[in-house]
């Protein structure tokens, strides 16, 4: 899971052996030693589990869809029903019909994000990929130009400006105000909130149950310290549990908001 938790596992360090203190873990459970490197770019752990997870989405749509057939087979009826949820229940939502084309784009990042989060529970992985900032970062990146672009294109540059900074039904008095807070709201801040919102929940999630995990080994003694790792374990074994919610949610709040900013570029009106 971890360098600490791996260090701690190979020996046998309890709280109850004389110099071994509790090795709380820290950013190095998020540092990876470069697998290989090309051109002076370090290729680590989480950019293999990245591109692992990006053939495997592919594949899966691949292959339910390759043949679609009227009575859907087992596959096809799962590829479905993933396609369908984020079609109905976030794009068509949010976005309405005009939201059609941008449907297989927001379905693959959807199921992008949420297995790179589900990747934090995989045996030999261990590690949510979304808990490095570079990925949700070149995601919001890619849903900004998105936003950007669909602005501009509909609206023009002056029409665009306005959708941005121009909020309808305010008095002009206050406008001297709020347009640099929309301005700098919506170009800035919302692809920076966008990349944090994923990348601190992941993060922190998978430093908790890190620590609960290494206190499990560390407590774990014949003494009072036994009673404590059960404890602890438990604890653990919960916030896993806990997780698979979050790491769905994210994926789902991600999805969703990159449909809101797409339904506003398209709004004739801010």
């Amino acid at each position: 899971m971890g360098t600490e938790l791996r260090s701690l596992a190979s020996g046998s360090c309890h709280f109850n052996d004389a110099g071994c203190g509790f090795p709380a873990p820290g950013l190095n459970e998020f540092q990876f030693e470069p697998i290989f490197t090309v051109g002076g770019v370090e290729f680590n752990k989480p950019m293999l589990l990245s591109m692992i997870v990006a053939v495997l989405v592919v594949l899966f749509f691949w292959a339910s869809f390759a043949k679609p057939k009227l009575v859907p087979g087992k596959l096809q009826l799962v590829g479905e029903i993933g396609y369908d949820f984020v079609k109905r229940s976030i794009v068509l939502e949010t976005i309405g019909k005009k939201g059609e084309k941008y449907v297989p784009m927001l379905v693959s990042m959807f199921f992008f994000i949420w297995l790179m989060n589900i990747m934090s529970i995989i045996p030999f992985a261990q590690f949510p990929v979304t808990a490095a900032i570079a990925f949700p970062a070149g995601l919001a990146a890619v849903v900004w130009v998105t936003y950007m672009g669909l602005t501009f294109k509909k609206h023009g540059f002056v029409g665009g400006m306005k959708n941005l900074c121009w909020p309808s039904g305010i008095p002009g008095w206050v406008m001297f105000i709020l347009v640099p807070i929309e301005f700098f709201s919506n170009i800035f801040v919302r692809p920076f909130t966008l990349a944090v919102r994923a990348f601190a929940n992941m993060f922190a999630g998978h430093l908790l149950i890190v620590m609960f995990s290494i206190a499990s080994w560390y407590l774990l003694s014949p003494s009072l310290g036994a009673l404590y790792g059960s404890v602890s374990f438990v604890v653990a074994a919960g916030l896993t549990a806990f997780e698979l919610l979050v790491q769905f949610l994210q994926a789902y709040i991600f999805v969703m908001l990159a449909s809101s900013y797409i339904a506003g570029a398209l709004e004739e009106a801010h």
